[in-house]
């Protein structure tokens, strides 16, 4: 059984994944030079790693102790010296786990989770993650390596939708412990309370945090295209409701649209990139349109 990153994306999608790249809208804290702006000078104290030496690099972080052992020119890397610090936050649901096709929208999120993950790795950026339900589930800081990733998906791979959600507490408490300007993607059906998730969803954009919101849906969720009627069963409370989709399908799109729009509208407001993701289109198309477009709006 394959672990980590390869559980979740084949080495096809990570070839082509590897020549993207995720922009930052807003300034954010590291000092790589080049694609982030920062406002900070200066490195932190604590080592993290080593690249390769490239044209321009301070030739005082060159570690001498590796060049007389290896020939080959590397410079020590800082903690704070990653670009952009990038925090996936998946919602584990008892809704994420309903899916009409091939995958569930947790099974979607993870993947499409794991393909962001790759890229920020693969542009020197770090990476860390939360899953929540009814509470802050797991969490790992953000880190430069693919060590780290191939750890954080693990754990990923081994948890599963549980059954509540409390997406508002989990946020605001996810704002209060990064303290450092970063860049949030939210993987989310977001099916709480509209208005108490927009106010989380402000703490960060109050801290001066780039955020990112994929609202990930299944397509029956989207155009409820059932044949016939039947029980429909709700997979966090249990309740069951016994309904004729057909008769009901205007009123439903009718609500489903305002349910959007109380989403769509105040992430405009505030600056926060918003995507409904359809968990039937192919998930290498959405990421590679979904960041060149990102790209064009970052300049």
């Amino acid at each position: 059984m394959s672990e980590g990153i390869a559980s979740f994306l084949n080495p096809q999608e990570l070839q082509r994944l590897g020549r993207l790249v995720l922009q930052s809208r807003y300034v954010v804290e590291g000092n790589l030079a080049g694609r982030h702006r920062s406002p900070h000078k200066g490195a932190s104290s604590e080592f993290a790693d080593h690249r390769a030496y490239m044209p321009g690099d301070d030739l005082k972080r060159l570690d001498w102790k590796v060049l007389g052992r290896t020939d080959r020119y590397y410079v020590r890397r800082y903690e704070d010296e990653t670009n952009l610090r990038v925090y996936l936050v998946i919602d584990r649901s008892g809704s994420m786990g309903y899916g009409s096709g091939s995958q569930t929208k947790y099974e979607y999120a993870c993947r499409l989770a794991a393909a962001v993950g790759y890229v920020v790795l693969k542009s020197r950026d770090s990476v860390g993650l939360y899953v929540y339900s009814d509470k802050i589930d797991m969490m790992m800081g953000a880190r430069n390596s693919f060590s780290h990733l191939n750890s954080l998906l693990k754990y990923l791979q081994g948890m599963r939708p549980g059954k509540t959600t409390l997406t508002a507490p989990a946020l605001h408490q996810i704002a209060d412990d990064v303290n450092r300007r970063a860049l949030i993607v939210l993987f989310s059906d977001l099916f709480d309370n509209p208005p108490d998730i927009v106010k989380a969803l402000a703490h960060f954009r109050k801290l001066h945090h780039d955020v990112i919101l994929f609202h990930v849906l299944d397509p029956m969720e989207l155009d409820l295209k059932f044949k016939k009627g039947g029980e429909f069963e709700d997979m966090e409370t249990g309740e069951i409701v016994i309904a004729d989709p057909r008769s009901i399908i205007d009123e439903y799109r009718k609500v489903f649209a305002e349910f959007l729009e109380q989403y769509r509208k105040p992430c405009a407001e505030m600056r926060i990139d918003y995507r409904m993701v359809n968990t039937s289109l192919t998930l290498e198309d959405f990421v590679r349109a979904y960041l060149e477009e990102r790209k064009r709006f970052s300049r």
